[in-house]
């Protein structure tokens, strides 16, 4: 079974790219023509925004990231220190397929992707990390290695109440309401900046590294439609406590920056963000609320309290080169 792979050209096909993001299975704004564009400028990478068709029938999608250096080339998904949530390959509908013929349509399109990409960039080095399909077994079969990693979602397709009435006791005793001088409301653009200084200060106290600009999220911003990013913020007393910047495709909320651990405000600031996040997914009717992260066991404990259930993405990788500089750059994005 053939799937002929296209590249799309995202400045003068951005409609029809966007097009099939709507389509696939699994996308998010991080996907569409002007995310990506600006993810490559950002990184200063090449991007090759690869679909999959039988006939004329979209199979899927498979943003890949070149990074070259010097003589030696890398691929990556998504771009490497672009803080994008999840990329890599994406499907659309194959539910009215028997089994046996999805498995090849999946095959032929990571297998078309691959060799494309192969081709084109001739890569030392792969790394994508995805949550946009179940099946690794065509990457495996092509000698990459797969490996687990963990976020937490929490479910919307209920009530508010039902949602709350889920939580800890003390999730929920601290969202009941919203004390006197506190406010936590969606903000514009101009909120981004303390968000994210908030955040690398963070990681400055921590010792780790840091690379997201505010600038590129306002740019983001900006070139995604309205609501793709928002930027919800607490403050007491007219003062920015906290904020986290929240990704939304049309049925998934993703907790994308934000959300520092506050020591010195006597007041629950990450619990009422998050509790409004919820509350307003619920409103908007998405069915979930992806945490983004469920690896590190010291913020583990805060975000089971609102009763997620586990789920798993997938880290891809290929390559023994020692080009460790370019692994480095990457993992310091994640």
């Amino acid at each position: 079974m053939s799937v002929d792979i296209r590249q799309y050209d995202l400045e003068t096909e951005p409609d029809a790219w966007n097009r099939l993001v709507d389509r696939a299975h699994r996308s998010n704004p991080f996907y569409r023509a002007e995310a990506l564009a600006l993810q490559a400028a950002e990184t200063e990478t090449t991007v090759h925004a690869l679909a999959g068709f039988k006939g004329e029938e979209p199979v899927g999608l498979f943003p890949a990231f070149e990074l070259t250096k010097g003589p030696f080339a890398a691929v990556f998904s998504p771009a490497p220190q672009s803080w994008s949530c999840y990329l890599g390959p994406v499907v659309h509908s194959m539910s009215h397929l028997k089994q046996r013929k999805a498995d090849r349509r999946l095959r032929s399109f990571v297998d078309g992707c691959l060799e494309w990409l192969e081709d084109a960039c001739s890569p030392v080095y792969w790394k994508v990390t995805t949550a946009g399909i179940d099946d690794l077994r065509p990457f495996t079969w092509n000698g990459f290695d797969v490996s687990l990693q963990y976020t937490y979602v929490v479910d919307l397709e209920d009530s508010p109440e039902a949602v709350r009435d889920r939580f800890s006791s003390d999730a929920r005793r601290n969202v009941q309401s919203v004390p006197d001088g506190v406010s936590v409301t969606v903000e514009g653009p101009d909120a981004i900046d303390s968000i994210v200084e908030q955040v690398a200060t963070r990681y400055e106290k921590q010792g780790r590294p840091f690379h997201l600009e505010p600038s590129y999220v306002c740019a983001l911003y900006d070139a995604l439609p309205a609501g793709a990013i928002r930027p919800y913020v607490c403050r007491v007393d007219g003062e920015f406590c906290g904020g986290i910047l929240v990704l939304e495709s049309d049925d998934t909320r993703f907790r994308w920056q934000g959300g520092v651990k506050l020591e010195d405000v006597d007041v629950p600031v990450n619990d009422l963000l998050d509790w409004r996040i919820i509350a307003d997914g619920i409103d908007s009717e998405a069915t979930s609320y992806d945490l983004v992260g469920a690896g590190v066991p010291a913020i583990n404990r805060y975000k089971a309290k609102f009763n997620p259930r586990l789920e798993t993405h997938h880290t891809i990788t290929s390559g023994t080169f020692g080009i460790d500089h370019l692994v480095e750059r990457y993992e310091q994005a994640v």
